[in-house]
């Protein structure tokens, strides 16, 4: 009896020392219990997507809710209130997809369209898209995407058109996990997408309305811009300004992203601050002009609000995207604690930000701009409230000037470092590729952006205000310059790191592990650094799929063994040559042609492949064409295959001797992808699950 005492009084005293570590430690970071709030947040709502089924979803809702319960009950507060914050993540998720239901379209069909443009966007080349609401709606279909071919002229939002259309459900992941298309387009209230199929006629002008008079105004700003600057400089001067990136040449976008410059065509903390900080400072100097109103008024005061003002205007003609918003209220909250004679910019302001957004748009969260601005922000934050970001942002009088030149030299350096190492990983993850020189490109284009290029955008725009349209050659230029930066910065050895597809738990690991590092604040923060380790680490332990299939059967795309891409058409469409290069891991200018491959042959109707995986040789039989080809022929092809894919519906007497992919069963699966050496077959199903926006036959 003696013996068992003892056990139970050593467990109790090892609980009790737990628990009292516990709360020094949660004592100790009290400060920084909050900003996991917003976190806890964010991993409920990405639990929710990342759960494909209902049933399970609803247990992890049920889960969390207990766990908030126990964790109250044992007076664990803060995991309590973490628990509470992942249930909320789940519930608001659920409430926003419930009232966001809509109808879409079940399958392709040619119809004649009329109804009200509510949107356009310019593509390039001279194509554009229009946002349509028809007044007949096909199955239900409330809003559709209908893209224009070059030479139609410009509609303005409001018209009402007549055309006539070739419709499809919008189009889901070209690879499973990857980008879908089909998400977003619901979550935008877009049922259907489209290609007109002639020329369309405007059957009434534009029409009043507030949303409409400013995506009108938004359009005339972008034609405007287009044509007073040709070219690539032209798109991305109207990207600054309305935050449209469709009319940017892909080649122009590519060489953005591979610099580490695609930050600077999306609308977010650099441009909201260059128009706030600018307006605020021409007000505050025009104010101080009139002896009245600078003796009774607070003219600092007012030129903040001025600012902000003006940034929330730039907002709304900007459309409202995710990171516009999330700059404007960051720059608000800093007006206001500026205003009161607060701290103007720390973590716990990103926290409210990061809060408000993701309430009203949980799907936000998916997003690569949602995700790369706050990392950025949240990064850089950290650095300067850690001991060597207040040494390097210090104010010292009796300071030297060469050693203040030298010290903000080595926090610019740092500054950039920190938020390309945050970038970096979520670039890989998003787009299979980073730029490996995107800190000194960014050294060059955050300062000739704010000084030059922004200014030399927004004199234009008041000039043309005032008749003055000469100025805008000047903003063209300083555009041209940033364009330039990015080709060099592309063009270089080794300018571009490109991997395969990050799987989603390494990304996870990986995410928590850089929160953990940047959001406390005592020794224990480090062991983030095992969460950043491990998430790479896992990451570099997933091979790359050795065959991808697309939804429809069409495509195929097979890894070689010294990594490149063959197709199995001799036409393949760029955006899904790009996604499938991007998910194994090669360079989309480097693949080939399926017939091209020893041991492949092809002809019009279908190509034949052997694959040595895994110690075992593998056939694979696609198909290319809609024609019959006789039975005597087709069936022992079938037989003498390993897989079958086909963009039609086969035979039953048609059986491989593993996998057969054909058009009934990938109209329920979605695109597949298949590791031989693990005989493993994933599909967009399983990731798509249940979900309202899957497009797949049920």
């Amino acid at each position: 009896m003696r013996v068992v005492s003892r056990s139970k009084a050593e467990k109790q005293t090892a609980a009790q020392r737990f628990q009292d570590r516990w709360f020094a430690w949660a004592e100790a970071e009290r400060h920084h219990l909050p900003l996991w709030l917003p976190v806890a947040l964010a991993a409920g709502m990405a639990l929710w997507f990342a759960l494909p089924w209902a049933p399970w979803r609803q247990a992890a809702l049920l889960a969390a809710l207990a766990l908030a319960g126990g964790a109250a009950l044992a007076r664990w507060r803060p995991l309590a209130a973490v628990a509470l914050m992942l249930a909320l993540g789940l519930a608001a998720t659920d409430v926003r997809v419930a009232t966001n239901a809509h109808a879409v379209l079940a399958e392709r069909q040619f119809v004649w369209l009329s109804g009200l443009v509510e949107d356009n966007e310019p593509l390039p080349f001279g194509a554009q898209r229009l946002i349509l609401r028809p007044d007949e709606r096909p199955q239900g279909v409330e809003r559709l995407s209908l893209r224009l071919p070059p030479g139609q002229a410009l509609i303005v939002p409001g018209s009402r058109v007549a055309v006539r259309a070739l419709l499809s459900p919008p189009a889901g992941a070209a690879v499973p996990g990857g980008y879908d298309v089909g998400r977003r387009a619901w979550f935008d209230g877009i049922g259907a997408s489209g290609v007109a199929l002639g020329p369309v006629t405007v059957t009434a002008p534009a029409s009043a309305g507030p949303a409409l008079w400013l995506a009108g105004l938004r359009g005339a700003i972008q034609a405007r811009i287009m044509a007073a600057v040709p070219g690539e400089a032209g798109a991305v001067a109207a990207a600054f300004v309305t935050g449209q990136q469709g009319a940017i040449p892909p080649a122009t976008a590519q060489a953005m992203r591979d610099a580490g410059l695609a930050h600077l065509l999306s609308i977010s903390g650099l441009h909201i601050a260059v128009v706030v900080g600018g307006m605020a400072f021409l007000l505050r100097r025009g104010l101080a002009l009139w002896p009245w109103l600078a003796l009774r008024v607070p003219v600092p005061t007012l030129a903040l609000a001025g600012g902000a003002l003006a940034g929330l205007a730039y907002t709304l003609l900007a459309g409202a995207q995710v990171p516009t918003v999330r700059a404007v209220i960051v720059a608000g909250i800093v007006v206001i604690g500026m205003v009161l004679g607060r701290q103007a910019l720390s973590l716990r302001l990103v926290a409210a930000a990061a809060f408000a957004i993701l309430l009203v748009r949980p799907e936000a969260l998916l997003g690569a701009s949602f995700q790369m601005s706050f990392a950025a922000v949240i990064g850089i934050i950290a650095l300067y409230e850690s001991p060597a970001g207040r040494w390097l942002n210090a104010v010292r009088e009796d300071e030297a000037w060469w050693h203040w030149l030298a010290r903000h030299a080595v926090g610019l350096l740092a500054t950039g470092l920190v938020a390309e190492a945050a970038l970096a990983g979520i670039g890989l993850y998003h787009f299979g590729r980073s730029g490996l020189y995107g800190v000194l490109a960014n050294l060059l284009a955050i300062p000739w952006t704010s000084l030059v290029a922004m200014p030399a955008l927004m004199l234009a725009l008041a000039g043309e205000a005032l008749g003055l349209g000469w100025l805008w050659p000047l903003a063209g230029w300083a555009l041209q310059r940033l364009i330039d930066l990015a080709d060099i910065t592309a063009a270089m050895p080794g300018a571009v790191i490109i991997t395969s597809a990050v799987p989603g738990p390494a990304f996870a690991v990986g995410v928590a592990g850089g929160l953990w590092l940047a959001l406390w604040r005592s020794g224990a923060r480090w062991l983030g650094l095992a969460g950043v380790v491990a998430g790479v680490a896992l990451a570099l332990a997933s091979p790359p799929p050795d065959l991808l299939i697309s939804g429809d059967g069409r495509q195929l795309a097979l890894r070689l063994p010294d990594g490149r891409l063959a197709h199995a058409r001799a036409r393949m469409g760029d955006r899904m040559l790009d996604n499938m290069a991007e998910a194994m891991g090669s360079d989309a200018a480097d693949a080939l042609w399926l017939g091209q491959v020893a041991g492949a042959h092809c002809s019009d109707d279908a190509c034949i492949a052997d694959v040595q995986r895994g110690g075992r040789r593998w056939r694979l039989l696609a198909t290319n064409s809609r024609y019959l080809v006789p039975r005597a022929a087709m069936a022992p092809a079938c037989r003498a295959a390993d897989i079958v894919v086909s963009d039609r519906s086969l035979p039953s007497w048609c059986q491989p001797r593993w996998l057969k992919l054909d058009r009934t069963i990938l109209g329920h699966t979605g695109a597949v992808a298949v590791w031989l050496d693990q005989r493993r077959v994933a599909a967009a199903i399983d990731v798509t699950g249940d979900r309202p926006w899957r497009p797949f036959r049920r």
